[in-house]
């Protein structure tokens, strides 16, 4: 108990000062994720990341918590995760890349003696799967952390319900972990997860919650899995129907999340992030009552049909907006580059002759800069076109 409260404080102060640590080596290195009309500093997981496995490692090696075996090979595996993540905020990885990573390092992990080959395998995919859907919730600020504490806690409720003691200790570390960074994450951001800290997140969360349900019916496994995770697992079937059903390719970036959709419809960031941490609560407390046998597999079956509903509810929420003309663009504001711009008015300019004066019946033209009034008034070339035009005879001889 002591151990627990000393180690859950230890990582939230060290996740607070070493995000703050962070920041200001990111914004010199520019490694910068875009948010919205602004940019924030990225690599902040990498405090979350150090602060769990710091704190942890140190209980296992002083003896006072021991990790076991297997939770130690899992918190190793996380490990690494973070850093194919940190890598990837570095040189902008490909999304397959990462999935492909992220399940090598699960398939190490889940536990085959009791799940086999096949069910071993299908395993390190939904870890991989999950990992990925932490990394899309790092979008919106404050999101990824909120729904990582709130299923920390059920994760590590269903743990310390089977008697797994160094897992439900890690979980603990990593849920305080998260709390700290919180206080730089939340909106307005100063420092973002970025892939490092959300893939190891993910990673960490999805592969206790595996090694928790082995053994169980795989059905109700399956259930109490997707409800642990519901909120990930809903932001990235939003985002696949929407873009498939919207003809856009799957691994684009777009307004398209969980968070930008309740942005349409009125709520702030902030209020976007506390409706979707309390619909975490509510799929995690069903999966932990039917682990812990407190209810029937019927609920975890209400929170997936809720989920699917509600995905199929918001998909309804317009969020890519009018398709704009090819060709005009604009200088965007966040991004530094061409962007897709509204559609300008044609601008004719008038016909002139090679004298420099405009031709016969040509549109007036509006007021130049550095041009005499006078001279307007009269149709008469600017200054440049005069000098291009010497030594020629004017239409008046």
């Amino acid at each position: 108990m002591l151990y627990g409260i000393a180690a859950a404080t230890t990582a939230f102060l060290l996740a607070a000062f070493l995000a703050a640590l962070i920041r200001p080596c990111a914004l010199r290195l520019g490694l910068l994720d875009r948010r919205r009309t602004r940019r924030v500093p990225a690599l902040g997981g990498l405090a979350v990341a150090g602060a769990t496995c710091l704190v942890a490692f140190a209980g296992d090696w002083t003896g006072v918590a021991p990790l076991g075996t297997g939770v130690g090979k899992l918190l190793a595996a996380g490990g690494a995760v973070a850093l194919l993540g940190a890598v990837a905020d570095v040189w902008r990885l490909k999304t397959r890349f990462l999935l492909f990573g992220t399940a090598v390092a699960a398939a190490c992990v889940v536990p085959y003696g009791e799940s086999g080959m096949a069910g071993g395998l299908l395993g390190a995919g939904w870890i991989a799967f999950v990992a990925v859907a932490f990394k899309g919730l790092d979008h919106a600020d404050g999101l990824a952390g909120t729904v990582g504490v709130v299923t920390a806690f059920g994760a590590g409720a269903c743990a310390a319900a089977e008697v797994m003691d160094g897992l439900a200790a890690l979980l603990s570390v990593l849920a305080a972990a998260l709390t700290g960074f919180l206080m730089h994450n939340w909106a307005p951001a100063r420092i973002a997860l970025g892939a490092a800290g959300s893939l190891f997140t993910g990673f960490v969360l999805a592969a206790a919650a595996l090694v928790t349900r082995t053994g169980y019916d795989p059905a109700a496994g399956a259930g109490v899995l997707f409800a642990l995770t519901a909120v990930a697992s809903a932001d990235v079937l939003l985002v696949v129907l929407s873009r498939l059903l919207a003809g856009r390719p799957v691994l684009r970036r777009g307004p398209d999340h969980l968070a930008h959709r309740l942005r349409r419809l009125g709520l702030t960031s902030q209020g976007a992030t506390v409706v979707l941490g309390a619909a975490s609560f509510a799929g995690v407390l069903p999966a932990v009552l039917v682990h812990t046998g407190w209810t029937g597999p019927a609920a975890v079956t209400w929170a997936v049909g809720v989920t699917l509903a509600v995905v199929l509810g918001l998909l309804g929420v317009p969020v890519y907006g009018p398709r704009r003309p090819t060709g005009v663009h604009t200088i965007g504001r966040h991004t530094g580059g061409l962007e897709p711009g509204p559609e300008a008015p044609e601008r004719i300019a008038p016909e002139r002759t090679a004298t420099g004066y405009p031709a016969p019946g040509a549109p007036p033209r509006g007021p130049r800069p550095g041009v005499p009034a006078v001279w307007q008034q009269v149709g008469l070339p600017s200054s440049r076109s005069r000098s291009s035009c010497r030594g020629q005879l004017t239409p008046d001889g």
